[in-house]
């Protein structure tokens, strides 16, 4: 399942196999794909790797956000949008801001 962050993009989690010498392991893999202009991110390397069409992508769920952590969901929508505002124009501005999902899903 993936989650779709309007303004920003979607997170999902791939199967993908690794072939060793003696066995096969098939490991989970984050993947995230901008939906930015490009035209913005030039300079910015994007993985080549798409989430797979199979995969079914779910919109953010302000509602349970909102319940676990005790904010109104006004509030959590508010503070996902000014996030993603401030992230955006850090890129479009040609900054490197360090960014990171935890517990997204």
């Amino acid at each position: 399942q993936g989650i779709l962050i309007p303004g920003l993009g979607t997170f999902a989690v791939v199967h993908e196999q690794i072939n060793s010498t003696e066995e096969v392991y098939v490991v989970r893999r984050p993947v995230f794909q901008l939906d930015m202009d490009m035209s913005c991110l030039q300079e910015l390397v994007i993985p080549t790797v798409m989430i797979p069409g199979d995969i079914e992508i779910m919109p953010l769920d302000y509602w349970w956000l909102s319940w676990t952590n005790s904010l109104p969901p006004d509030v959590v929508r508010g503070c996902v949008e000014e996030t993603i505002l401030l992230y955006s124009f850090q890129l479009r501005d040609r900054q490197r801001p360090v960014f990171a999902f935890e517990n997204v899903g």
